[in-house]
């Protein structure tokens, strides 16, 4: 699949890419090499093939998570460490905003 020159800047663009007109023929012709690697593997009968996301057998280690009480010295050198504290808490900045 060849792209036109517009194409590749379009991508550029919302990529927020400024590329030399070199650098849009060079990451055009190599872009469009990979839509080509793309439309034949397209072709590629997998009926019967189940899908998959990846082939290793691996999978997530996960365990419950487990409350656990600090002791009062844990407590003071963790509260210590913090660069704000209110009422006993540490203070951290918004991270959501109310709009």
């Amino acid at each position: 699949m060849k792209l036109k020159k517009e194409e590749i800047k379009h991508i550029a663009d919302l990529a927020r890419l400024e590329l030399t007109d070199d650098e849009l023929k060079k990451y055009g012709s190599q872009l469009s090499d990979v839509l080509n690697y793309i439309d034949q593997l397209k072709e590629v009968d997998t009926t019967g093939v189940e899908p998959t996301a990846q082939i290793t057998g691996l999978e997530n280690a996960l365990r419950q998570d487990e409350k656990g009480d600090w002791d009062k010295r844990e407590t003071e050198e963790a509260l210590r460490q913090a660069s704000a504290l209110e009422d006993g808490q540490i203070k951290v900045k918004r991270v959501l905003d109310n709009n």
